[in-house]
């Protein structure tokens, strides 16, 4: 296994159809031979309706034209069944294509529907249910157009809490598989409320289980949506998220950590948050998170220094880079005949910040050789960061250009400042404590 890559952590938490795009990014980056990655495919599309897709990769595995008796013959089972289900969905398929019938539901009276669709439509309980079938079987076969569609449809019209939960997780799925960011972050919204409320689950261990699949199937999103790097913070910070990626995902602090240092603003939750860093490094840790480590908590520059480079390129033999061969940190962006990938050069940038800023708390005056080492740049680079830097944050410091020293001025906090950020601080952890109370009794009343 390639060092740092997280693929068999994330994948048991993913749909098998949300692999594949994981598979095809290993693929492209070489990180695994060919003939593995392919062969991972084929297990995965095994356990799938997408036969012709399986066939082609068995072509390009074993270079011939010649596939499996099994496959020929899955094929015409799918297509069969395909046929079935198309004929068992179809009263309820014409209704919904038509737009003027279409029009006759109403949003969110699912006991209407059905009255409405049973008196006028002669559809009952078992089209309904052969709607879902049909829905599922072409999520399966990867038209997750249609199934997109008919999932919406089924759930204007179920009245099972559970199945209505299952087509919103597999609408959420089609959505991602499409690259449509903003509504599957619609769906993601909807799901959570669903995650959230104890209602839903028979007990707590349920939960748990369901956010830590939220949470990865939200990497989807969050890393390709544009105001996703804040959302990812306002949701895998929160108390109960954390604590299940404490509990069961701890691989999942790369992503919460990357967000908060390629975030231009700094969060109060950022304390706390290495805190959680400190804590978990005997369960989880990469250069990411070692590199906020060495800043915040061991004051380790040499250390930090080392971890960027880990992140920006290969030190040592089994050190890869982990951005770059991070399937949703190390996406390309292609302009005219060169690729670039935005988030790892904000991530080297605000990595230099942090460490100038934390540098510049514990100095008063600071060698620009030094520095430009620690930052892991050049001396003239250097010098023109530092100066942009002063500049553009109003950073209260000069540069002495003959000693080629960075000079710091004395900054106090205020009591009355520090003050009232305490007790806001304890302020937000009572309505955290008050909030975990009432779940509780919920949970309690709900049994």
């Amino acid at each position: 296994m390639a060092t740092y890559d997280l693929t068999q952590r994330i994948a048991p938490n993913l749909d098998r159809h949300l692999v594949f795009p994981l598979l095809e990014f290993l693929q492209e980056r070489q990180m695994y031979p060919d003939e593995q990655i392919l062969k991972s495919k084929i297990e995965l599309l095994n356990k799938t309706n997408m036969v012709d897709y399986a066939m082609d990769i068995h072509k390009s595995l074993y270079h011939t034209e010649d596939v499996p008796q099994d496959m020929v013959e899955r094929r015409v089972e799918v297509v069969a069944r395909l046929k079935a289900l198309e004929e068992r969905a179809a009263p309820i398929v014409s209704f919904l294509q038509n737009p003027n019938s279409f029009q006759d539901l109403r949003a969110n009276d699912q006991h209407y529907n059905l009255q409405m669709l049973h008196d006028r439509y002669q559809i009952g309980p078992d089209q309904i249910e052969a709607l879902y079938q049909y829905a599922k079987f072409q999520f399966e076969c990867g038209n997750y157009s249609g199934a997109a569609d008919y999932l919406y449809q089924y759930r204007a019209l179920c009245t099972n809490s559970e199945r209505r939960l299952s087509a919103l997780w597999g609408k959420m799925a089609a959505e991602i598989l499409m690259q449509n960011w903003d509504i599957a972050l619609e769906e993601l919204n909807q799901l959570k409320e669903k995650v959230d409320d104890p209602k839903s689950f028979t007990s707590p261990l349920n939960q748990m289980q369901s956010r830590i699949w939220l949470m990865h199937w939200s990497l989807f999103i969050f890393f390709n949506h544009d105001n996703g790097r804040t959302l990812i913070i306002d949701l895998f910070n929160q108390d109960k998220y954390l604590n299940a990626i404490q509990t069961n995902a701890p691989h999942l602090l790369r992503y919460l950590a990357t967000a908060f240092i390629v975030n231009k603003r700094r969060r109060p939750q950022f304390k706390d948050f290495i805190k959680v860093i400190q804590q978990e490094q005997n369960s989880y840790k990469d250069p990411i998170t070692e590199f906020l480590a060495c800043v915040y908590v061991n004051y380790d520059f040499d250390g930090a220094q080392k971890k960027m480079k880990e992140c920006e390129e290969v030190s040592f033999i089994q050190t890869i880079l982990v951005i770059l061969n991070d399937p949703f940190l190390g996406k390309r962006v292609e302009d005219s005949n060169f690729a670039t990938v935005p988030l790892r050069d904000e991530f080297l940038e605000n990595a230099r910040l942090f460490i100038f800023e934390t540098y510049c708390r514990i100095h008063q005056r600071i060698d620009m050789a030094v520095l430009a080492e620690k930052l892991n740049l050049n001396y003239e680079e250097a010098q023109r960061w530092i100066v942009n830097l002063i500049r553009n944050s109003k950073l209260d410091a000069k540069i002495d250009a003959k000693s080629g020293t960075v000079i710091m001025e004395p900054t106090h906090p205020n009591v009355y400042e520090q003050l009232i950020d305490h007790t806001k601080g304890l302020s937000g952890r009572t309505y955290k404590l008050v909030g975990q109370l009432l779940e509780h009794a919920q949970t309690q009343a709900a049994r």
